[in-house]
């Protein structure tokens, strides 16, 4: 079964953050998003295991 949310933490201020995965979604999406707490984008990848399970990775967008 797929978990609909996974946690990571904000690149910039290090802020933990929830995100909800998309299960009708690819096993590898990406997207951009902004933090709620420092504002800064992000570039989500998430990539979901055969189990079902997510994985997240944000990285920044100024480098």
């Amino acid at each position: 079964m797929l978990d609909r949310s996974a946690h990571a933490y904000c690149p910039y201020c290090g802020e933990p953050v929830e995100l909800l995965v998309d299960p009708g979604g690819a096993s590898t999406q990406e997207y951009v998003e902004d933090c709620e707490v420092c504002c800064r984008p992000w570039q989500v990848t998430v990539r979901i295991q055969p189990d079902g399970t997510p994985t997240v990775t944000l990285d920044t967008l100024d480098g």
